[in-house]
């Protein structure tokens, strides 16, 4: 009978102690993303129109937004060819930045790297070649993005694609 009322108590205690909310982290400066270099991409964020450097015919929208607390998501509206989009996030234990693209083609390539004290900066195969992108914000408040791709292995490099992200006139 002892036993039956221990077990019973024990039924009755257990889902009060499972349904209390968890505490608190005690270190408000340990919470996730709070690290500088989860905002080192910041720059980009934000509905853009996106035109060849230099040039003034638009070629694509390009939504970019903090999502999931740490992460910036890109979403890249073309006028014309294939859609796609990409997730960045900085990774502490790897101290680099990360970046994984697919569109509607199928294409999908990774990317790895980091801020060199001027843009952001990363690296990875995409389709055959080895592709760098490099992020900067200009003076004016607009975001450049440079491609460049090495048929060696990163021995040499020739420019790929050179694009200006202006904020957007009207909502895309």
């Amino acid at each position: 009978m002892r036993r039956a009322l221990i077990a019973a108590g024990l039924l009755i205690a257990t889902p009060a102690v499972a349904q209390q909310p968890a505490p608190a982290p005690a270190n408000p400066a340990a919470a996730p993303c709070a690290d500088p270099e989860y905002h080192r991409l910041d720059f980009w964020v934000g509905r853009w129109d996106v035109y060849p450097t230099g040039k003034d015919k638009m070629v694509a929208h390009s939504l970019i937004e903090k999502v999931y607390g740490c992460g910036i998501r890109e979403n890249w509206m073309p006028l014309s060819n294939q859609p796609g989009g990409s997730l960045s996030i900085y990774v502490p234990a790897e101290k680099h930045w990360e970046q994984f693209w697919i569109d509607s083609g199928g294409s999908r390539a990774f990317f790895t790297g980091g801020w060199n004290g001027k843009a952001m900066v990363i690296t990875g195969k995409w389709g055959g070649p080895l592709v760098r992108m490099s992020y900067s914000k200009n003076a004016d408040g607009s975001v450049r993005q440079f491609g460049e791709q090495s048929t060696d292995e990163g021995k040499t490099w020739k420019p790929n694609f050179d694009f200006t992200y202006r904020q957007a006139a009207a909502a895309n």
